[in-house]
């Protein structure tokens, strides 16, 4: 009688195939981004087909949400402005500005939940780049901040607040936004997609956030060992770098450094989830 011998690979030949084996992930995976840039055009569209469906027969379009924003602005700086005792010319432009730019790091939050269970059809149907989906949720979302700016020039020219040159310094910080809104949806539309109720969870803590952040009220409010705990936030570092420049304030090295340190942070457990994710994600939608 013949027996089976079973031959087990020496554990430096199973280290091998493993390496192996994440290569070829991290190929596929750096060709999903490539080929998903290379049809940039498709996301843009895809991004404004979404604003023409989500407003359409209205007769303003987005602009229904520049008028609730100014309005909502507009009230909420008459109330805190007396309730914190600050001159509303200090306050309002404050407000205006970091109550647009939370609204668009909000919904990029909300919607990076959804941005491939929500392409479900797609995803099953045609073989496309998930970077295209990824890139469809941010220009969506820019598109939205484009319009909302319009709140902004509003209330600076009320207050005669003109751009001076330290304003070109928002530049690199909105640049880095664009990199963590790309790894932000990656990760969060993978994870989203495996796990349905992280959803409500995400937008809890945003809830959380948006009081724990400095955006209805100022830093310099806080004691001196408040605004040295404010470091630990994330949103504030990563608001901080747009709004300080235009603003005219000055922003701490520190602040920078934070920003950048949670932003490689985000980059880096986006792109390991990808990686693994990425062969799965068709059959989790």
């Amino acid at each position: 009688m013949t027996s089976a011998v079973t031959t087990i690979a020496p554990p430096a030949e199973l280290n091998l195939l493993a390496d192996m084996t994440m290569a070829t992930r991290n190929r596929w995976a750096m060709a999903d981004l490539a080929e998903g840039i290379r049809l940039w055009r498709l996301a843009w569209a895809l991004g404004w087909l979404d604003i023409r469906l989500r407003y359409r027969g209205s007769m303003l379009g987005p602009f229904w949400l520049t008028i609730s924003t100014g309005v909502m602005v507009a009230a909420l700086g008459v109330l805190y402005s007396t309730l914190f005792k600050i001159e509303l010319r200090d306050y309002l432009p404050f407000l205006a500005l970091s109550q647009v730019l939370w609204g668009f790091l909000a919904a990029l939050v909300s919607e990076a939940c959804g941005v491939f269970t929500d392409a479900e059809g797609v995803i099953r149907s045609v073989r496309m780049p998930f970077f295209v989906f990824s890139m469809r949720g941010l220009i969506r979302n820019a598109i939205v901040l484009g319009h909302n700016i319009v709140v902004i020039v509003v209330v600076f020219a009320i207050f005669q607040m003109w751009p001076h040159p330290g304003s070109l310094m928002a530049l690199p910080g909105l640049l880095l936004w664009v990199i963590d809104a790309l790894a932000l949806t990656l990760l969060l539309g993978g994870f989203c997609a495996r796990f349905r109720d992280i959803q409500p969870i995400v937008n809890s803590v945003m809830q959380i956030a948006f009081f724990m952040t400095p955006v209805i009220w100022k830093p310099n409010q806080l004691s001196p060992s408040g605004i040295a705990h404010l470091a630990y936030n994330p949103f504030y570092d990563l608001l901080e770098i747009v709004r300080g420049p235009i603003l005219g304030s000055d922003i701490a090295a520190t602040t920078w450094l934070g920003a950048g340190a949670y932003s490689v942070i985000l980059c880096a457990i986006s792109w390991a989830f990808f990686v693994r994710a990425r062969g799965r994600i068709a059959f989790w939608v």
